[in-house]
C-alpha cells in the first residue's frame, strides 16, 4: 500500500464516505458506499505503523498529532470499525440517506477521536461526535425522539464544552496539549475534563440522557449509538485518568444501580440502555484499578478487553430486539412474547447475545471480565476496602443475568404467547445479527488452535506478554461463574414461580433526573411568574411615565385636581402632608 494511504486516519475516510452517502440519492450506490469505506479504513489500520505521529499540522500556534496509533488505541479503534462495518450490514433494507451518512460520519468521528494524538484534536472530533449521531435520534420523526434529540444534544455540547474549558485550562498551565495521564484532580483542567468525560460515559446522576435517546432512536440508530458514545469516553478515561482511584468506586456504582431499573422497566430498548451503564461501569472500574499494584496490566487488559466485546454483544441484543421493533412496530415487553415460532433465527442471535453479556463460559464476556475481577481480586489482597468492589461486581454480574441474559430473550420471544405471527427479519439484519453471534462465540472459546479463540483478542490487548500469560479457562473461575450463572437463573425462575418478579406492564419508570428536572420546572415557573410580573409593573410604570409626559399626572395634584376633588375636604393636605412624611423619613435614614 501505498505511503501515503497508510498516514491516513481511518476515521476521515469514515466522515468522507458519510457526507458522500447523504449527497446520493441512489439506493445501490450508496449501500456500496456504506459497506466499502469500514473494509477500507480496517485496512488502512491494519497498516498503520504504531508508535509514530503519522500526521501533524501546526495551527493556530498549535501543534495537532491527528492520526497516531499505539496497543491502547489500535484495539478500540478496530472494535469501533468492525461496528461500522456490522451497522451497514444491518441498514441495508433502509432507504434512509440522512441516517446512512450520519452513521457513518458519527462513527468516523469516534475512530478518528480515538487516534487523536493531542486534545484539541481529540476535542474536535469528540464535539463532531454528538452533532452527527443526534440525526440517528431525530431521523425516528416522532414528538418523542424529537425532545430527546435536543436533550441528547444538549448534554452532548456541555460535555465538549467542560473537555474544552479542561483543555484550556491545562495549556495555560503547561504550555502542552499532550494526552498524557493526569496523576491528580488537582491539576489545572483536570476535574473539567474528568466531569467531561464522565457525561459522555454516563455517570450514575449524568446517565438519563442515554436511556431517554437510545429508546427513541431509529431501529438502526439505537444499534449505532450502543457502540461508540460511552466507549469513547472509556477509551478517553483509559488514556487521561488510569489509576485514580475515584473511577473504582464511580464504576462499581454504575454496576449495580442500572439493575433495579432494568428489572422493572417494559421497554425492552430501555433496558439494553440500563444494562449498558452496568457494563460500562466495568470498565470504568477496571481503568481506575489499572494503575498501580498487581493489577496494573491486568486491569487495564480487562478494560480494553470489555470495551471491544461490549461493542459486539451489545450492538447484537441491540439489533435483535430492532428486528423485533421493525416487525411488530413495539418493543413493549408487555406487547411482546412468542415470537420465537415466527422469529427463530432473531430468538437464536437474542439468546446468544445473552450469554456473552452475562459471561457465560465459551461466550465473548467470560474471557473479558474474567480479567477484570481477577485484577480487582489481585488489589484486595492490599487494600480490604477492594473486596468490597469485588463482591459488588459480582452481584452486578448476576443482574446482568436477570435483565439481559434473561428478561429480554425470554419476554420477547418466550413467556406468554402474544399471538403475534410475523414474518422473521429481513436478511441483511439476520446476516448482521450473524457477524456479531460470529465474533461473541469465536473470540470466547478456548485456544484449540494457535491463534484462534481467546487468544486473538489477549493478542491485540494494551499488554499481550502478560495478556498471553492469563488464564481464563481456570476450574476456579468456570466454577465460580457457574454458579453465579445459576443461581441468578434459579432466582429468576422463584421469582416468576411465586409471582414476586416486576411484571411487565405500561408505565413510566421515575429515574434520578426526576429529582433536578422537577426543581427545574420549579425554577423555571417561578422565574417566569417574576418575570411576568416585573413586566406589569414595568408596563403600569411606562403608562404612569406617559401620563407625568403629558401633564395629567401633575395636573392632578392641583388644588383643582383629582386629589383635591375626590375624598373628604382637605385631601390635597392630606397627600401633602404623607408626601412631606416620606420625605423627613428618607432624610433621617440616610443621615
Amino acid at each position: 500500500m501505498p505511503l501515503l494511504l497508510t498516514q491516513i486516519n481511518p476515521g476521515w475516510l469514515l466522515v468522507v464516505a458519510g457526507l458522500l452517502a447523504m449527497l446520493v440519492s441512489v439506493k445501490a450506490l450508496r449501500q456500496a458506499i456504506t459497506l466499502l469505506a469500514p473494509m477500507g479504513a480496517i485496512l488502512l489500520l491494519a497498516t498503520a505503523q504504531h508508535g509514530v505521529d503519522h500526521l501533524s499540522q501546526d495551527m493556530l500556534g498549535l501543534t495537532l498529532s491527528l492520526y497516531r496509533v499505539d496497543s491502547l488505541n489500535f484495539i478500540f479503534g478496530l472494535a469501533f470499525l468492525l461496528a461500522a462495518l456490522v451497522n451497514a450490514v444491518y441498514a441495508l433494507h433502509t432507504d434512509d440517506r440522512m441516517q446512512d451518512g450520519a452513521a457513518l460520519v458519527y462513527s468516523g468521528c469516534a475512530v478518528a477521536a480515538t487516534f487523536a494524538g493531542d486534545l484539541m484534536t481529540l476535542f474536535i472530533f469528540w464535539e463532531l461526535t454528538a452533532v452527527a449521531s443526534v440525526f440517528l435520534v431525530l431521523q425516528a420523526g416522532t414528538r418523542a425522539a424529537y425532545f430527546a434529540s435536543l436533550r441528547y444534544l444538549a448534554v452532548q455540547v456541555l460535555s465538549g464544552l467542560l473537555l474544552l474549558a479542561g483543555i484550556a485550562a491545562a495549556w495555560k498551565a503547561t504550555g502542552s496539549l499532550s494526552l498524557a495521564a493526569f496523576t491528580s484532580l488537582d491539576q489545572p483542567g483536570a476535574l473539567a475534563i474528568f466531569i467531561a468525560l464522565g457525561i459522555k460515559a454516563a455517570f450514575p446522576f449524568l446517565h438519563n440522557w442515554l436511556q431517554d435517546s437510545y429508546a427513541k432512536a431509529t431501529v438502526v440508530g439505537a444499534v449505532v449509538l450502543s457502540a461508540f458514545t460511552t466507549k469513547l469516553a472509556v477509551y478517553a478515561f483509559a488514556r487521561i485518568f488510569p489509576g485514580h482511584d475515584e473511577l473504582i468506586w464511580i464504576g462499581a456504582a454504575m454496576t449495580v444501580f442500572p439493575v433495579f431499573f432494568a428489572v422493572i422497566e417494559n421497554d425492552l430498548r430501555r433496558v439494553l440502555a440500563y444494562s449498558l451503564n452496568n457494563q460500562v461501569g466495568f470498565m470504568i472500574c477496571a481503568i481506575g484499578v489499572g494503575a498501580a499494584g498487581a493489577g496494573n496490566a491486568l486491569a487495564l487488559n480487562g478494560a480494553a478487553a470489555h470495551a471491544f466485546v461490549h461493542i459486539l454483544y451489545k450492538a447484537l441484543l441491540f439489533m435483535s430486539v430492532g428486528a423485533v421493533l421493525y416487525r411488530t412496530g413495539t418493543a413493549k415487553a408487555s406487547e411482546l412474547g412468542g415470537l420465537y415460532r415466527s422469529m427463530p433465527w432473531t430468538a437464536l442471535f437474542c439468546i446468544i447475545g445473552g450469554l456473552s453479556i452475562s459471561a457465560f463460559p465459551l461466550f465473548s464476556g467470560f474471557i473479558a471480565k474474567s480479567l477484570t475481577m481477577s485484577a480487582v481480586a489481585a488489589e484486595g489482597t492490599a487494600d480490604p476496602a477492594m473486596v468490597i468492589v469485588w463482591f459488588l461486581l459480582l452481584f452486578a454480574s448476576a443482574g446482568v443475568l436477570e435483565h439481559s441474559g434473561i428478561k429480554v430473550p425470554f419476554t420477547a420471544f418466550f413467556g406468554r404467547d402474544s399471538g403475534r405471527r410475523v414474518k422473521e427479519a429481513p436478511f441483511n439484519m439476520l446476516l448482521a445479527m450473524g457477524m456479531a453471534a460470529f465474533l461473541c462465540i469465536v473470540v470466547g472459546l478456548p485456544a484449540i488452535v494457535p491463534g484462534f479463540g481467546y487468544q486473538w483478542l489477549y493478542g491485540l490487548l494494551p499488554y499481550p506478554i502478560e495478556a498471553a500469560s492469563y488464564r481464563p479457562f481456570t476450574l476456579g473461575h468456570i466454577l465460580t461463574q457457574l454458579q453465579l450463572l445459576v443461581l441468578a437463573a434459579f432466582a429468576f425462575m422463584l421469582f416468576k414461580r411465586l409471582r414476586l418478579y416486576p411484571t411487565e406492564k405500561a408505565g413510566t419508570i421515575l429515574d434520578t433526573d426526576w429529582f433536578y428536572r422537577r426543581a427545574g420546572f420549579e425554577a423555571v415557573r417561578w422565574i417566569d411568574a417574576v418575570w411576568t410580573k416585573a413586566v406589569s409593573v414595568g408596563a403600569q410604570a411606562a403608562s404612569w411615565a406617559g401620563r407625568l409626559a403629558q401633564g395629567q399626572l401633575v395636573a392632578g395634584f392641583s388644588p383643582r385636581g383629582a386629589l383635591s376633588r375626590s375624598g373628604r375636604a382637605g385631601g390635597m393636605a392630606v397627600w401633602t402632608a404623607v408626601l412631606l412624611a416620606g420625605v423627613l423619613l428618607v432624610a433621617f435614614l440616610s443621615g
